[in-house]
């Protein structure tokens, strides 16, 4: 399976709370006051291209925060015409926590241990896509160890100014190929980029 990232991130970078205003508030910076920056910025071009990155999913691959952010809205929903929650209910989810002992939400599998080789053997299963969505930190541990093999940015045309960021200060520095691009009509654009190795520099 090839392992693809989904993130909705801001101008300045930012991926914390773009859902609603008490999501994540308690993240890497506490008391967080701007969430929510993502969804009014949402067209129906949007959603259905989110929808459609969902239905490609073999597998889903989660932070633990994301994972019971999701498995609290997704996994207690029994529309499963709905795209999203279809593919989230009805396919394997594997979370990577070293707190989290009991999931309780359907075919799960808790990565605890050994976790490079553990999603090395799930890359090298058959199958399209092995999918991660929101999980930020998670995200920066995959690309450090060169896990991922495609990134899709949703750009919002919005500074939040605060929040945790998807790539950190100090880092491993990537280049990108950029895959596909497009906007869509309230000024989000997309940006897929596949990892390129590292980038070459002016001398």
């Amino acid at each position: 399976m090839k392992l693809t990232t989904n993130t909705q991130i801001s101008v300045d970078g930012v991926v914390q709370g773009n859902g609603g205003p008490d999501e994540n508030r308690g993240g890497r910076v506490f008391h967080f006051e701007r969430g929510g920056w993502a969804r009014p910025l949402f067209d129906n071009e949007v959603l259905t291209f989110v929808n459609e990155f969902y239905q490609r999913a073999d597998a889903f691959l989660f932070g633990r925060l994301t994972y019971e952010l999701f498995a609290d809205y997704w996994g207690v929903r029994k529309d499963l015409e709905n795209p999203i929650v279809g593919a989230l209910n009805t396919r394997p989810k594997y979370v990577v926590s070293n707190t989290l002992t009991h999931p309780q939400w359907a075919d799960t599998t808790i990565l605890a241990s050994r976790v490079a080789a553990a999603i090395r053997e799930l890359k090298a299963k058959p199958g399209g896509e092995l999918q991660v969505h929101g999980s930020g930190t998670l995200i920066r541990w995959l690309l450090e160890n060169d896990l991922v093999d495609e990134i899709t940015l949703l750009v919002c045309p919005v500074v939040v100014g605060q929040g945790m960021r998807l790539f950190p200060d100090t880092g491993p520095d990537l280049a990108l190929d950029l895959v596909e691009a497009r906007a869509f009509p309230k000024g989000i654009t997309l940006q897929v980029y596949r990892p390129a190795g590292r980038p070459k520099y002016a001398k």
